[in-house]
């Protein structure tokens, strides 16, 4: 299984190679869906912002549906509102913590100490408010969290984690190839542009008299 200190790392080195290019810096990255038992969990939501939505209101839940309870309502577990964070009571209350970005373009939260009974469906809930007539921008995501015992090694898992690794070995060494073709390019014309300047300087004194003298018949 892939460690989430090693997607957040890959994710970051990605990220700034992505801003190196000139492209947007914000990715939607899928959020891990098996938790090990006793240990923290990063429930990953990201919903990419546009220009015009810069300056918003954000508002944040998260719901919970136990894995055996589907017949069951979905339990509001987290919200953020107001620049206040309000964890709600149950079996949730003092295990939850706030992961998200400052400009509220990620808005994960964190399990600590997880149990089987966190085995479920989980929703992520955005809402951003405008302050003109822009209607609400509303975004939802689902992650179906599973909770095992121990740390298991997943094939796909494994295969994902090599992908990145030489997706990211590619993007740098591509990165590099560009930044030498330019600084040769850049190169080649400051020579070009002082060729004429050492040719003329390198010609004698009596040709460029000769050279500037008016033409009789």
């Amino acid at each position: 299984m892939v460690t989430q200190p090693r997607v957040q790392l890959i994710t970051s080195v990605l990220l700034l190679l992505v801003v190196h290019l000139g492209q947007p810096v914000c990715v939607d990255v899928p959020s891990e869906t098996e938790a090990v038992l006793g240990k923290s969990m990063l429930l990953t939501c990201i919903f990419c912002m546009k220009r015009e939505e810069v300056k918003s209101k954000t508002h944040v839940d998260w719901y919970f549906m136990p894995t055996n309870e589907r017949d069951l309502p979905k339990t509001h577990i987290y919200k953020y509102d107001k620049h206040m964070l309000l964890a709600r009571d149950g079996p949730f209350k003092d295990r939850l913590t706030w992961n998200g970005s400052v400009d509220f373009q990620e808005v994960s939260i964190q399990i600590h100490n997880v149990t089987f009974n966190d085995s479920g469906l989980y929703e992520c809930h955005v809402m951003r408010e405008f302050k003109d007539f822009t209607p609400p921008s509303n975004f939802m995501k689902n992650i179906t969290l599973k909770v095992k015992e121990k740390a298991t090694n997943n094939a796909a898992a494994l295969y994902s984690e090599i992908m990145m690794y030489v997706l990211l070995v590619c993007l740098t060494l591509w990165l590099l190839v560009e930044m030498v073709y330019c600084y040769r390019k850049i190169s080649k014309s400051d020579e070009q542009a002082e060729d004429p300047a050492t040719n003329y300087l390198a010609v004698p004194s009596e040709q460029k008299d000769n050279a500037a003298a008016p033409v009789t018949e």
